[in-house]
C-alpha cells in the first residue's frame, strides 16, 4: 500500500474547441466510428506525443505522433464506449466516443505528485530507496507480465538518415505471437502488409552489407524476456528517484540510473504493482571512447538509445511501444580515422491490439521470412486495410520525407 500527496495544477479539465473530425465510414462489411484530432498541454499549448487512445476496458488503441496528432477507427458496435487519452504526467480524459464533435481539442492536465510515505507490506512504514523499488519490480516480473501465450498487433515505421540525407522511409504492420514472459524467445510473425516502402540510392559503403530486417530487429531486443538491462538493478547501477508521475490514473516512481561511464536509464514503476510500465537505456560515448569495438567493416556505434513502454490489461502487463534508435559511425577501415559517413537509423513499433482469449483459434500466418529484408517481402498496396487500421498520424516533416524519397 502507499499514501501519496496529489496537487493538480489547475482545479478544471480543459476541453478546448481546436480540431477533432468524427466520422463513420463503411469499409467492406464493416462501420467504422473515426475521430480524429490533437491533444495539449492544458497551459503550456504545447503538443502531447506519444499519448495512448484507447477504448476504456478493451484492447484496442492508438497513439499521437510527436505533435499531438492522432486518428482513431473504432467499429461502430463499440461507439456507446468509452475512449480514454492518457500520458505520463497527465490527468487521464475518458469520454464517449460518440460525445468527440467538429474541431475539438483535448487539453490535457499536467499534474505533480508529491511522495509522503510507502506502507512495506501494510505493516510498516519505510521509505523506499530507489534501488530497492527496481530490484522490487524486478523480483515482480512473473506477477506483472503474461505467462500464457498471446497476440500483438502493431504497426512499424523505420527511418534511416546517412549524415543529412534520409535514405529510406518503410513502413509495415505484423501480427507478433509471443510466449510468456517467461519464456527467452523472439516472438513468431505475420506480415500483414507494407504501406510504405522507399529506399534512396545509399553511401557505396552499404553494397556489401547485407540488409536487416526491421522487425527482427526491434524484437530481438527484450529486457523483461531475454533478462538483462538496467531493469536487474545489479552492482554498477546507481539509482535516484526523480519524481513520482501520474500515468493512465496510476502512480509511478520515474527512477534514473547510471552505469558510468557509457549508460544511463529512466524507469518508470508503478507504485501499487511494482510493474515496468517504461524503461529507457541510452549509451553514448565517453570522451571520444565507445563501449564497442570498432568492426571489421569500419563501422562503429556511438549512440544506442531504446525504450519500451508497457499497458495495462486484464491485470498483466503488455508491450504498447517500443523504440531504437542508433548512430554508427562509418569508418574507411577498421584502422582507419577517416571518417566516410555517419548513419542514423531509428525504428518505432506501435501496438494497437492484444489478443489473450481463445489464442488458439486466433487468425495467424507465420508467413515472414526473418532472413529477408521487409522490403523484398512487399505485396500489393491493400487500400481497405490501411483506410482502417490504427497507425499513428504521419507528422509534416515525416511526409515532406517521403514526398523527398519518392522523388527521387
Amino acid at each position: 500500500m502507499f499514501r501519496l500527496k496529489t496537487m493538480a495544477r489547475s482545479s478544471k479539465c480543459c476541453l478546448s474547441v481546436l480540431f477533432i473530425f468524427c466520422a463513420i465510414i463503411l469499409h467492406g462489411q464493416q462501420e467504422v466510428f473515426t475521430i480524429n484530432g490533437q491533444l495539449v498541454d492544458a497551459e503550456t499549448q504545447q503538443s502531447i506525443p506519444y499519448a495512448s487512445i484507447y477504448l476504456k476496458g478493451k484492447p484496442i488503441g492508438t497513439t499521437s505522433n510527436t505533435e499531438g496528432y492522432f486518428i482513431f477507427h473504432v467499429p461502430t458496435k463499440e461507439r456507446g464506449a468509452l475512449v480514454v487519452i492518457s500520458a505520463m504526467g497527465y490527468t487521464s480524459v475518458a469520454r464517449k466516443l460518440d460525445s468527440f464533435s467538429m474541431d475539438e481539442v483535448i487539453s490535457l492536465l499536467p499534474q505533480i505528485n508529491q511522495l509522503d510515505e510507502v506502507l512495506v507490506d501494510g505493516n510498516a512504514t519505510k521509505v523506499l530507496k530507489a534501488k530497492e523499488i527496481v530490484k522490487k519490480a524486478y523480483k515482480n516480473i512473473a506477477q506483472n507480465y503474461p505467462t500464457e501465450p498471446y497476440f500483438l498487433e502493431g504497426f512499424v515505421r523505420d527511418l534511416q538518415r546517412e549524415d543529412d540525407t534520409y535514405v529510406e522511409y518503410l513502413e509495415c504492420a505484423a501480427k507478433f505471437l509471443y510466449q510468456g514472459a517467461q519464456v527467452k524467445r523472439k516472438p513468431a510473425i505475420e506480415l500483414l502488409g507494407v504501406r510504405t516502402n522507399s529506399i534512396a540510392t545509399k553511401h557505396l559503403w552499404n553494397k556489401n552489407e547485407e540488409r536487416k530486417n526491421s522487425l527482427i530487429d526491434l524484437v530481438e531486443d527484450d529486457f523483461i524476456r531475454f533478462d538483462y538491462g538496467p531493469i536487474l538493478g545489479k552492482k554498477g547501477w546507481k539509482y535516484e528517484i526523480e519524481s513520482i508521475e501520474s500515468y493512465d490514473n496510476r502512480l509511478v516512481y520515474k527512477i534514473l540510473g547510471v552505469d558510468a561511464p557509457f549508460q544511463t536509464a529512466t524507469l518508470y514503476i508503478d507504485a501499487e504493482t511494482f510493474a515496468f510500465v517504461r524503461v529507457e537505456l541510452t549509451r553514448e560515448v565517453n570522451n571520444g571512447t565507445s563501449w564497442q569495438r570498432r568492426f571489421t567493416n569500419g563501422s562503429q556505434q556511438v549512440y544506442y538509445n531504446v525504450i519500451f513502454e508497457y499497458q495495462e490489461y486484464k491485470g498483466k502487463f503488455y508491450l504498447k511501444y517500443q523504440k531504437e534508435e542508433d548512430v554508427w559511425r562509418i569508418y574507411k577501415g577498421q584502422d582507419s580515422d577517416v571518417v566516410l559517413f555517419t548513419k542514423y537509423p531509428k525504428k518505432e513499433l506501435f501496438i494497437n491490439n492484444i489478443v489473450v482469449d481463445d489464442v488458439d483459434n486466433y487468425q495467424f500466418s507465420r508467413n515472414m521470412n526473418i532472413n529477408s529484408s521487409i522490403e523484398s517481402q512487399t505485396e500489393n498496396f491493400d487500400t481497405e486495410f490501411w483506410a482502417t487500421y490504427n497507425i499513428p498520424q504521419r507528422t509534416a516533416k515525416q511526409s515532406q520525407i517521403l514526398r523527398e524519397l519518392e522523388s527521387n
